[in-house]
């Protein structure tokens, strides 16, 4: 995974915070990366329909401010790995649209 904005390969604590959620039997994880050379955010958007494809799309740059408040909401969650959680993080996360 490289930064969305300068390419600079990510190392592993550069992933900040993941969260996962299951919307209409898909399951969706996005994965927050923090790049300290540009100081914004990429996110790696994955999405497994289990059909046996599982695709992923990269969103960013965001900045650092935006970023962080994402963080510090995933971060409430004690379960963000969790699909099936459906606590008010997890909610609001995903604008109330899991399953």
């Amino acid at each position: 995974m490289n930064c969305i904005q300068c390419n600079r390969a990510f190392s592993d604590e550069d992933r900040v915070a993941s969260i996962s959620g299951s919307i209409m039997g898909d399951e969706y994880t996005d994965v927050y990366y923090f790049c300290r050379i540009c100081r914004v955010f990429t996110v790696a958007n994955w999405r497994d329909n289990f059909t046996g494809i599982e695709t992923m799309v990269t969103s960013g740059p965001i900045d650092e401010r935006t970023g962080m408040k994402r963080i510090e909401l995933i971060r409430r969650c004690s379960r963000p790995w969790d699909k099936k959680c459906r606590c008010p993080v997890h909610r609001e996360y995903f604008n109330d649209a899991l399953d």
